[in-house]
């Protein structure tokens, strides 16, 4: 195990049209990629009575190439922004963690799947990522909310376009729009 981070992150969540769309509008703006597109696996767990889901936490295991992080994040205070606990703890095997859950009572409840980019601007207190997933492109603005807002704006956005719903709820809205049976949010699955 090496490295943790600990504290309180206030994010939105935009859908776009597209990936390039979004590139576009990134560039546009003086963003500049501070991280690479990477391919991320996420893997949530939840106890038999889905307590952490009733009480809109998550405990996730993420990978990333070889890097592993477990994640919890608490329950989100009610706003405009999404905001809530979230404390982060790296790790070096992914599967001895889920073994570990798995004696605690914690079972995988849902996968997904996305690729990611962060990008930022210099001397700027947050940054955007652009999430490329089974069920179309989003960003994510991280940071005070008055730097989410404003960028939001220069993006070509306005408050009634901020999402605060998790990748699994959107998940679960995007099967009941199409009728689609899936229950993981990976690619190469039909629906």
């Amino acid at each position: 195990m090496s490295g943790h981070h600990s504290g309180h992150e206030i994010e939105i969540k935009l859908r776009l049209r597209g990936a390039d769309d979004g590139l576009a509008r990134l560039r546009g703006l003086g963003f500049q990629a501070v991280t690479e597109r990477v391919f991320e696996q996420n893997e949530v767990f939840d106890d038999t009575g889905l307590s952490l889901r009733a009480g809109k936490c998550l405990l996730r295991v993420r990978q990333v190439g070889g890097e592993v992080t477990l994640t919890f994040k608490g329950a989100p205070v009610p706003g405009r922004h999404k905001s809530r606990e979230e404390i982060e703890l790296r790790l070096s095997d992914a599967a001895a963690m889920g073994r570990v859950l798995s004696r605690l009572g914690y079972e995988p409840v849902f996968r997904y799947e996305k690729y990611r980019t962060t990008f930022a601007r210099a001397d700027e207190p947050g940054q955007v990522t652009l999430d490329e997933t089974p069920i179309g492109d989003f960003f994510e603005l991280e940071g005070p909310p008055e730097w989410i807002d404003r960028t939001a704006g220069q993006l070509g956005f306005s408050e009634g376009d901020y999402i605060t719903a998790s990748y699994g709820s959107l998940f679960a809205q995007h099967c009941e729009a199409t009728g689609s049976d899936r229950r993981h949010m990976v690619f190469g699955e039909a629906g």
